[in-house]
């Protein structure tokens, strides 16, 4: 691709052209893993639509994964436009080819993979210094803090972004800037997060940062120390969903948090939504069709997100839970090179006995498309935040099952402080690329839980209209006028008005 960013629009795609700052100029440099790609994507979309020329970069084998994100914002007419950059996996250990994090044959290629995007750090570069207009901003996940040394180097203002809610970004802040669990040698030692807004504890083994990936101890010390010197944050969230934590938040690190989302609602219809990420494994209309069948709020939908490979024991305690709480339901299913011991028991009677009110999803979903459909009365969810707050814009409750990382924070935001979900219970933790056989959550577990969100009881109806709330809230915040609306508007014309700082 050249190296002229693409042309702007004059369009009112999101409430109103910004021709006082159409020439600030973003590059995205999103982390090459689907839950860290899509909200940037969306991002782009955002800023866009606000007036704002995009730069997008990413390699050959994401940018083919973006082909349904490319041919919306094409179709739109807006100004985004992709750089791709060679990327050196054989240099660094990897398959050829091997691109994104889910292409990973095992965790501990997670340095190799690391170190790989930092050797992007001077193809970058060169690219920045002879690119027209010149960026105005860089927006970069948290992963690749080697972009701080561009940044510096080139004079342009240096955003972070790292794909969690503000609540789980300030837990894990608490735990880098005090070494929370350096001294925490057992794995259920509850931590008390000192300076949270609200009372916050966790076992040691569900802390963000509480289990290590090997090798990457280093990297991620440098990660701590980079995001600090940024010159702020971006997060997909809005201000009324977090607003306490977002304050203490900013109070804290003494700088900006710009929250721009839910970043999803770039999507306004069912094609754009599934044209979210990879390409959905089933037919989109089959599925509409399936749900169009249902009642209003009868559909439990079950899903994992991108990274996580459950067990096939776990799979059939779940399955067996779902049938056994005769509710209608859509479960995806990610078992990764397990994949066949699955389709075995699901082909064994299972698939046949639920096939009335069961829909099986292998692979990737349309998860946006489900969500928002009138059908959809639950979640289960592993509480990535990507997840959360598409099930928070569709004003659905959750059942919350969470894996690893930060997702146990979050477990604790939809729970305890939004009240918009229910706990099923998981014991312990499962480790991301690891192998594990123990059943975290057993069949009647899965059961009660699903029986218990889609009755019509009177706390789960509080749930339910708790959730349409901040659905209503969501939806609001990015329309004109909006918390979120008006934080892009101001991002954008800050960062135009920085535009001659660039060297």
């Amino acid at each position: 691709m050249d190296d002229t960013a693409g042309h702007a629009t004059g369009g009112d795609q999101q409430g109103g052209p910004t021709t006082t700052t159409a020439a600030a100029h973003f590059v995205l440099v999103p982390m090459m893993a689907q839950g860290h790609a899509i909200p940037m994507t969306d991002m782009a979309r955002l800023l866009a639509e606000h007036g704002a020329q995009v730069s997008l970069v990413t390699t050959p084998v994401n940018a083919t994964r973006m082909a349904g994100f490319v041919a919306g914002v094409e179709e739109a007419g807006l100004p985004v436009q992709l750089v791709e950059l060679p990327f050196p996996a054989a240099e660094f250990g990897l398959p050829d080819g091997c691109e994104n994090v889910d292409m990973l044959q095992s965790k501990d290629l997670m340095r190799n993979f690391l170190e790989a995007c930092g050797a992007l750090r001077e193809p970058l570069a060169a690219r920045l210094r002879r690119q027209r207009p010149p960026a105005s901003c860089i927006i970069s996940d948290m992963m690749h803090w080697w972009i701080g040394d561009i940044a510096r180097e080139l004079g342009i203002p240096w955003l972070t972004f790292n794909g969690s809610c503000t609540f789980a970004s300030f837990a894990r802040y608490i735990i880098c800037r005090g070494n929370l669990l350096d001294n925490v040698t057992d794995e259920e030692e509850i931590v008390t997060f000192s300076g949270f807004p609200t009372p916050l504890e966790l076992p040691k083994a569900k802390c963000p940062g509480g289990t290590c990936i090997p090798g990457v101890e280093q990297i991620r010390e440098k990660i701590y120390e980079e995001e600090m010197r940024s010159d702020g944050r971006i997060m997909n969230s809005f201000h009324e969903l977090e607003a306490l934590y977002i304050e203490f938040f900013e109070r804290t690190i003494g700088k900006k948090i710009w929250t721009i989302g839910p970043m999803c609602l770039c999507h306004r219809d069912s094609n754009a939504m599934a044209a979210r990420g990879n390409k959905a494994s089933m037919d989109e209309a089959k599925c509409l069709q399936w749900l169009d069948s249902k009642k209003p709020g009868s559909v439990i939908f079950v899903s994992f997100g991108s990274l996580a490979s459950t067990t096939p024991e776990q799979l059939v305690e779940l399955g067996m839970g779902l049938e056994a709480s005769m509710k209608p339901f859509i479960w995806v299913i990610k078992a990764g090179n397990k994949f066949p011991e699955v389709e075995e028991w699901l082909a064994d009677g299972f698939e046949e006995r639920v096939k009335d009110r069961g829909m099986i999803i292998r692979g990737w979903a349309p998860q946006m498309m489900i969500l928002w459909h009138q059908a959809i009365g639950g979640f289960v969810t592993h509480c990535g935040w990507n997840s959360t707050i598409e099930g928070i814009c569709a004003g659905v409750p959750m059942i919350t099952w969470p894996h690893f990382a930060e997702q146990f924070v979050n477990e604790k935001l939809v729970v305890d402080h939004l009240k918009i979900g229910m706990e099923v219970g998981v014991k312990g933790v499962t480790q991301w690329g690891s192998e594990q056989k123990e059943v975290k959550v057993t069949r009647n577990v899965v059961e009660t839980a699903v029986s218990m969100l889609m009755n019509e009881g009177e706390a789960a109806q509080e749930m339910r209209m708790r959730a349409k709330d901040f659905g209503v809230k969501g939806r609001r915040a990015l329309e004109e006028g909006g918390s979120s609306y008006n934080n892009i508007r101001l991002l954008i014309q800050e960062m135009g008005n920085k535009q001659n700082a660039y060297v």
